[in-house]
């Protein structure tokens, strides 16, 4: 959205671009956001899960029945409701869920 620092121009806040107010008065001014802007401006970096380090714990594989899995938790539903923890079994690769 444009500021309006003065009554001759409006600026844009991001990359300082400065319009008459004659050249917009009366027009409609919009433009398309994505998900990286918005990242950008609110500081947020997205995490690669290929370089978090998963933790391993002793839970039986459904398939081979090995005792170890890493896992890594992630909240899929409302913040009310408990996390989803996600596992991979560290001998056959097989990936199962628990709510």
């Amino acid at each position: 959205m444009l500021c309006v620092p003065s009554i001759k121009y409006a600026e844009c806040p991001l990359c300082k671009s400065r319009k008459s107010i004659k050249d917009i008065c009366g027009r409609e001014i919009s433009f398309k956001i994505s998900a990286e802007d918005i990242r950008r401006e609110l500081g947020i970096n997205i995490i690669d899960e290929q370089k978090v380090q998963l933790s391993k714990v002793n839970k039986k594989c459904e398939k081979c029945g090995h005792d170890e899995a890493s896992f890594y938790t992630r909240q899929m539903r409302s913040a009310d409701e408990g996390q989803t923890t996600f596992y991979t079994c560290t001998r056959c690769g097989h990936q199962f869920q628990e709510n």
